[in-house]
This record gives C-alpha cells, sequence and structure tokens, in this order.
C-alpha cells in the first residue's frame, strides 16, 4: 500500500479546500525555482516551515522525506563547489572551493527543501483520490486524472500479483546467484508479471464497461466554499508578491 501519513489529520491546513492547495502550491513551486537571490529563498524557506507547522505534521516522518533530497544535495556540495570556474574562497590541499559553485549549490539546496515543505504541507495532506477529483475540479485533462487514480487503485493488485509469483518461485526452492538461471528467473518474472497486469487490466475494462463507465469518475465528497480558503488565498498572494518583489524589485 501507498503511505499515506501526512493525509490523516485535522488542522487549517487539512481543511482548506484541495483545488486551492494545488493551486498555490504550483503557484508558489514555480515562483521559488525561478528564484535566485538569497532574500526571497530564505524567505520561501521560512514560509515552508510554517506551513509545515500549521499543518501539525509528524517531524520526524518529515525529516525521512528531508534525508533522501539531502544525500543528493550532499552529493551537489562535493561536486559543484569544485568543479565551477571562479576565485577560490578555500583550499584543501590539492582541492580548491570557488565561490560560484558554492554560491549555486547553496540555491539550489534552499530552493529544493523549500519547494519539498511546500508539497509535503500542502499536497500530502490530501489522499490521492481526492487529489485526483480536485484535479478534475480544476479541469485537468480527465485522461491524466484517470491514469492517476486508476494507478492509485490498481498498483496495489499488481503488487499482490508480483507477492504471488514471487512466493511461486521461493516454493520451487529458487536462491537468486549470480548465473544465468538466475537471470532467467528474474526475466520470467518480469513476463509474467506484465502478462498478468495485462489479463487484469482486460478484466477491469470489461467490469467497468458492464457497470456503464462513460468516462468519467463521480467524486462523493465536495468542496464547499470556507472563509478559511479565502483567508489562506489572500495569505499565499501576499507571500508570492512578497518574493516576486524581493527577487525583482529590491
Amino acid at each position: 500500500m501507498i503511505s499515506e501519513p501526512f493525509a490523516i489529520g485535522n488542522s487549517i491546513i487539512h481543511r482548506i479546500d484541495p483545488r486551492v492547495k494545488i493551486v498555490f502550491a504550483a503557484m508558489a513551486s514555480a515562483l521559488i525555482a525561478v528564484s535566485h537571490r538569497f532574500l526571497p529563498l530564505i524567505t520561501a524557506l521560512t514560509a515552508s516551515v510554517l506551513i509545515v507547522l500549521l499543518a501539525q505534521l509528524d517531524l520526524k516522518e518529515v525529516g525521512k522525506r528531508l534525508m533522501v533530497v539531502f544525500g543528493f544535495l550532499l552529493l551537489l556540495w562535493v561536486v559543484l563547489p569544485l568543479t565551477f570556474e571562479g576565485y577560490p574562497i578555500a583550499r584543501i590541499g590539492p582541492l580548491t572551493l570557488n565561490h560560484p559553485g558554492v554560491v549555486l549549490a547553496a540555491q539550489i539546496t534552499l530552493k529544493s527543501t523549500s519547494i519539498l515543505l511546500l508539497l509535503i504541507a500542502l499536497i500530502s495532506t490530501m489522499n490521492l483520490a481526492t487529489l485526483g477529483h480536485a484535479l478534475d475540479r480544476l479541469r485537468i485533462p480527465a485522461k491524466i486524472v484517470h491514469l492517476l487514480l486508476m494507478t492509485y487503485r490498481y498498483i496495489f493488485v499488481i503488487e499482490q500479483e508480483y507477492q504471488r509469483l514471487w512466493r511461486a518461485v521461493k516454493i520451487r526452492g529458487f536462491r537468486p546467484t549470480t548465473n544465468i538461471h538466475t537471470y532467467k528467473t528474474y526475466a520470467y518474472l518480469v513476463g509474467m508479471l506484465f502478462i498478468r497486469a495485462s489479463e487484469r487490466a482486460d478484466q477491469v475494462y470489461r467490469a467497468m464497461r458492464c457497470r456503464g463507465f462513460k468516462g468519467r469518475f463521480y467524486c462523493l465528497s465536495d468542496f464547499p466554499s470556507h472563509p478559511r480558503n479565502w483567508i489562506f488565498s489572500i495569505l499565499m498572494a501576499f507571500f508570492g508578491i512578497t518574493l516576486v518583489l524581493l527577487e525583482w524589485r529590491i
């Protein structure tokens, strides 16, 4: 099952209209991505942290997701300061740390952390089914929405088929090693998984046709208007305007 630890909650962020969260998450992420000056980037990071705190998320779980990105960022901090040309700021034996590389690594770090925290706080606080229906209400192409919802529904089924095949292989005494038999076994396993997925897709298609599916998933949940949505929209709009002014005016 896909883990959705942040989707369950009753914070103010959880209760905001999913459509509003999607729109402003996309807007803020785009503004952060095109910013280069440190003042708007630090402002964005501060705002992202505040939104995470407002969402009352488990900080340990948030930290685990940040560590995945920090592993990649650590590699950038090792490579960029040593490979970018520019005036040196420090020497460590035969290695020279160049100023442009350090600046670029810091910019990427601030951008990545801010955007990830923002997406965790705004997008991860809804489950995938709600996300799909919210995208549909925002007039995202129906095929993309259907692909998201069907993938969310049936990825678990494919995972169960894989587990069933893997248990059958292990019952027959298979022990993976580095030989041709192991490679062939894995190839057969992947091939059978594709065959089972194709068969299941055909069964699902026929079942949906029998139930009168006409190209639309209907959502039983409603997204009613509420003053908190307007307040959040005003605050996020102010946040976006602040980033623009800090980047291009000051």
